[in-house]
């Protein structure tokens, strides 16, 4: 796993224990990235790493909770000390607390952005020095057809995820001096998080019918997009946000 488009750079994925991060870290590794696979649940963080250095590759698992800026740090700290600075930061650690607007409570509201908001923020702010320092780095947030379009039952969520490409936006104009590229992706239903609506009929239904494709999204096909993003390849796009949703965005 040394040569690929990331040979040798350093990655950390937030969320990499599980769905749509677990295949992040994987095609990183396959493209010769040292990764930090950071979860809140170690266990996870932990089979992901132990996947990838079987098969090779450099990896560590660090447990993190996004929405504490010490956890961040702590974690920030480690990833540098073991495997160097950090040049390529996912941001995709995320929660759902869904409810409607009208029953939702300061809990379920402040869940979600801390761990989506804040924390993306966080963690950008635990790398970007290094970045500038480096003259070099590239950042990619997680966010949702939510933040683009709204949803039902999850004004938290689809504010947080609004949120995030005002801060893909507004941190690609801070950072373009310094050759740190800021982008984001929207992608599908291909998560854990995402199970009820893929397997609840009354759910699951509807929202097939709104995707082009008519299927749902492999993990691995969402992380071709964030190999993309985190590569030479895109040394001139930034503060853009890539919709990997089999086409329901458009038909909205």
């Amino acid at each position: 796993m040394s040569t690929g488009r990331l040979s040798g750079r350093v990655a950390v994925v937030t969320g990499g224990g599980q769905g749509i991060g677990r295949g992040i870290a994987l095609r990183y590794a396959e493209e010769g990235a040292k990764i930090a696979v950071a979860d809140i649940n170690i266990d996870n963080a932990k089979a992901v790493s132990d996947e990838i250095t079987a098969a090779g590759g450099t990896a560590i698992a660090v447990v993190n909770d996004v929405a504490s800026r010490q956890s961040v740090n702590d974690a920030a700290q480690r990833i540098a000390s073991e495997l160097g600075p950090i040049e390529i930061l996912v941001a995709n650690a995320g929660v759902t607390r869904p409810a409607m607007l009208w029953k939702m409570t300061d809990q379920q509201w402040s869940d979600v952005m801390d761990t989506h908001l804040n924390g993306s923020f966080y963690w950008l702010q635990a790398v970007v020095d290094g970045m500038r320092a480096g003259k070099w780095g590239r950042v990619i947030f997680t966010t949702s057809a939510a933040g683009i379009q709204g949803t039902i039952g999850q004004i938290n969520y689809s504010v947080a995820k609004s949120g995030l490409l005002g801060m893909t936006r507004s941190a690609a104009r801070e950072l373009a001096g310094d050759n740190i590229i800021v982008n984001a992706v929207a992608p599908a239903a291909a998560t854990p998080m995402t199970e009820k609506i893929r397997t609840e009929e009354r759910f699951s239904t509807k929202y097939l019918a709104e995707i082009p494709l008519h299927r749902w999204a492999e993990p691995d096909e969402i992380a071709g997009a964030y190999v993309f993003l985190a590569s030479e390849e895109v040394s001139y796009m930034t503060g853009q946000v890539l919709s990997v949703d089999g086409g329901r965005v458009m038909m909205r």
